[in-house]
């Protein structure tokens, strides 16, 4: 592993993570083209939004008080973007370009970007209400929101409330054909009874025949395990279950809603059983992935890799987030985790997806802002040719499936041209 973050891509989008970064003052990013900081509902979200060296997409830190004694700084250097590290040149990057469609307006006269916003290079909905455990209501007295996420502070700032069905795909027509998007990603909170689904279910079948994109859905676990086999003949290929932390005692203690309403088991049942749904499945299916997501730096970084060797064990695929204290959670005075302790969880999340031959970053076009991916552990290895043969395979099952998504998408937005225009103007004529 090269240690020197001035020379290893992913070691500085971890460093960022734990770090953040300081604005100069020569920074506009907006006027240049760059993506607005903006929280929306995307509990970990809340930074800047760069290209680093390689292609790699990241959202860094730059608003909590942790960011402001980061050693490192953005500047602008003749036009361009540069990031220093105590004073010396550590990688030219570029912004994250502004979609076009941001400002459009849905046929009901809302900003598309409040709507729907762009993750790094995906497009992730929340279509719902907020989570029910920021609320307070009669049989419910008290908020038992996760203590890290900012759900519940960013409703009505930069994401809107509930969102119609024709708004969602006006605003998946228009970052489709925009922004070349080929994921979209549908995210709720709990909902008392259990209808989180069946919220998800219109949204997820009009894009889906609109666009063909890859779906994939973040929610509670349902109690009915079936729901997931009717997700899956539906198109969806990607359930994604977010239990956050899998020491006991700190999960019950961080997620209190969680732990009260489901229960720490509940979660992996589901994560295992969604990932049984994947085993018939060839590289020329519809994909289907399951996921199981924690966050890394709230537990002790082992527990953390205990995480992710059970999700790996299952034949899911774990997605690993670096806690970051955002302003006005419960959590906002704690520390970022240090970077030394992330990199054997990311190192160990690239090593124990090889190892079982899970399919990692076969899909195109999905760049990932708020998370490394599993794939981009590999940055973090001490040996490089370690899994040589094991990403030659990954490497063909890549482009066997790439070539059969293009050529499908293209065959769609050829054939759906004239539909969008004539259903969805304001998705296709502005």
């Amino acid at each position: 592993m090269i240690d020197d973050p001035a020379r290893n891509p992913g070691l500085l989008k971890l460093d960022l993570y734990c770090k953040g970064m300081q604005l100069d003052e020569s920074c506009f990013v907006e006027d240049d083209g760059g993506r607005p900081i903006m929280r929306t509902r995307a509990g970990l979200g809340s930074g800047l939004e760069l290209i680093l060296p390689d292609g790699l997409w990241t959202n860094v830190p730059v608003t909590e008080p942790f960011a402001k004694r980061s050693p490192y700084t953005l500047k602008k250097n003749r036009g361009a973007y540069e990031i220093y590290l105590d004073g010396k040149l550590a990688a030219r990057v570029g912004l994250s370009p502004q979609p076009v469609w941001y400002d459009w307006k849905t046929s009901q006269g809302r900003a598309m970007r409040r709507v729907g916003t762009l993750q790094g290079t995906y497009l992730g909905i929340y279509p719902a209400r907020v989570c029910e455990y920021w609320l307070e209501y009669p049989g419910h007295p008290h908020k038992d929101n996760c203590k890290f996420c900012s759900v519940g502070l960013n409703l009505g700032k930069d994401d809107g409330d509930e969102k119609t069905v024709q708004e969602v795909v006006e605003v998946a027509i228009a970052a489709w054909r925009e922004s070349g998007v080929t994921y979209v990603d549908f995210n709720t909170g709990h909902y008392d009874g259990d209808t989180f689904i069946d919220i998800l279910e219109p949204y997820i079948r009009r894009v889906k025949e609109e666009t063909g994109v890859l779906i994939g859905v973040q929610t509670p676990p349902h109690p009915d395990l079936a729901r997931y086999d009717r997700l899956k003949e539906m198109g969806v290929n990607r359930v994604s279950f977010c239990f956050e932390i899998f020491d006991r005692k700190r999960f019950e203690e961080i997620c209190p809603g969680k732990h009260r309403q489901y229960g720490l088991n509940t979660y992996l049942n589901a994560v295992e059983y969604c990932a049984r749904l994947a085993q018939k499945n060839t590289i020329m299916d519809e994909p289907w992935v399951s996921n199981g997501e924690i966050i890394a730096g709230l537990e002790d970084p082992q527990s953390s890799i205990d995480a992710i060797e059970w999700i790996t064990e299952q034949g899911a695929i774990p997605t690993v987030c670096v806690f970051r204290p955002l302003l006005g959670t419960d959590l906002a005075s704690a520390e970022p985790p240090r970077t030394e302790d992330m990199v054997p969880v990311f190192r160990r999340l690239y090593e124990a997806c090889m190892e079982h031959d899970l399919p990692i970053g076969l899909a195109p076009n999905i760049n990932v802002s708020l998370v490394m991916l599993p794939e981009e552990g590999r940055y973090l290895l001490d040996d490089a040719a370690k899994y040589r043969s094991k990403e030659f395979k990954l490497a063909v099952k890549k482009k066997l499936f790439r070539t059969k998504f293009l050529t499908a998408q293209k065959r769609l937005r050829d054939r759906r041209h004239n539909v969008h225009a004539e259903r969805y103007p304001t998705a296709v004529t502005h």
